[in-house]
């Protein structure tokens, strides 16, 4: 069983003794499994079963409920797991979340996507990926809201003052041009939110995080086996079902964290050339590897190659860069010992 969570609880037991315990959710080929983990009067660790099954929410909900009893007889979590309540959150993070909230359940669809046109093609002429402009949060709340100035615009969580500098002619173009009910500052929402309704959208949010997670954790333990038995960039994507330009960004994060991902380098490598191996680790070594495009001119030059053909050759030449990069390292902790 692939263990996906784990948390230890603490509870006090009289004569400065604390009874450790362990509350566990494992997953095997669809399988879920709630565990909980407590050691018995003489010591020895029991093992309770709270689910078994593949029911997300029914998992999701023994989960809860077997917690909440652990809490109410005394123990404590060493780590919050954030899903019991929302008193966790507080004070600015709150009032984000409140934000949020509201500006989903009273949508200006119009204003929004006119932001997210303009975004788009702002982004474009920078070179950057449209989410570090404004992320959907953040347009969201601006068509919602429609500052007026660039104060107000400066009180929208997540859009400070550098990109007030920015961008603020171009949004408060679009806000212009709308008429608002209520103005800033954003007070006023905290007493028009039903807070029932809140509260459970909190929620909501929390168990969707963690399913995301939980999830993850499932994809990577598939990826890694996939990468260990010399499975191909087409083994994983068929598996995962996920496009392959997100798994290679994938394959580098795990390469930085430190798993090792040189059996899909060579499975994806084979059918490179050797010759066009060389000419990439020159060109590594006098372009650096920071940039790929430099790299990739030098050996062939993007015009000859399009399409498919233009994607393949960045997916290789980011592998090999792994490689390239590893060797580095190594050079330099021999240089250093």
């Amino acid at each position: 069983m692939n263990i996906v969570f784990v948390n230890t609880l603490e509870k006090e037991a009289g004569g400065n003794r604390v009874i450790s315990a362990q509350v566990s959710i494992g997953e095997e080929q669809g399988i879920w499994s709630v565990l909980w983990s407590e050691p018995d009067q003489g010591g020895r660790l029991q093992q309770d079963q709270w689910y078994q099954g593949m029911s997300w929410d029914e998992m999701l909900s023994a989960f809860r409920n077997g917690l909440r009893e652990k809490v109410r007889v005394g123990f404590r979590p060493l780590v919050s797991t954030d899903l019991e309540s929302s008193q966790t959150l507080s004070g600015k993070a709150r009032m984000t979340q409140m934000l949020t909230y509201y500006c989903e359940e009273n949508p200006s669809e119009e204003v929004y996507e006119e932001l997210r046109a303009w975004r788009r093609e702002q982004a474009s002429r920078e070179g950057k990926a449209p989410y570090i402009l404004a992320t959907n949060r953040v347009l969201r709340m601006i068509s919602v809201f429609l500052p007026q100035s660039k104060e107000e615009l400066q009180q929208i969580p997540g859009f400070g003052e550098q990109k007030t500098t920015m961008y603020a002619a171009d949004v408060l173009r679009f806000t212009a041009e709308y008429t608002r009910a209520s103005g800033f500052p954003l007070d006023w929402v905290a007493k028009n939110v039903d807070t029932a309704k809140f509260e459970s959208w909190l929620l909501a949010q929390k168990e969707q995080k963690l399913r995301m997670e939980l999830d993850r954790e499932v994809s990577k333990r598939k990826l890694l086996e996939i990468v260990a038995g010399g499975g191909s960039l087409a083994d994983l994507q068929a598996v995962l079902t996920l496009p392959r330009r997100e798994l290679l960004l994938w394959v580098e994060e795990l390469d930085r964290e430190g798993y090792d991902m040189d059996p899909l380098v060579e499975a994806e490598l084979t059918s490179v050339p050797e010759e066009e191996h060389i000419k990439a680790w020159s060109a590594f070594e006098s372009e650096g590897d920071r940039y790929l495009k430099p790299v990739l001119q030098r050996i062939m030059g993007t015009e000859e190659l399009k399409g498919k053909e233009l994607d393949r050759a960045y997916e290789w030449l980011r592998l090999l860069r792994l490689r390239f990069r590893r060797e580095k390292e190594n050079l330099a902790s021999q240089a250093a010992s």
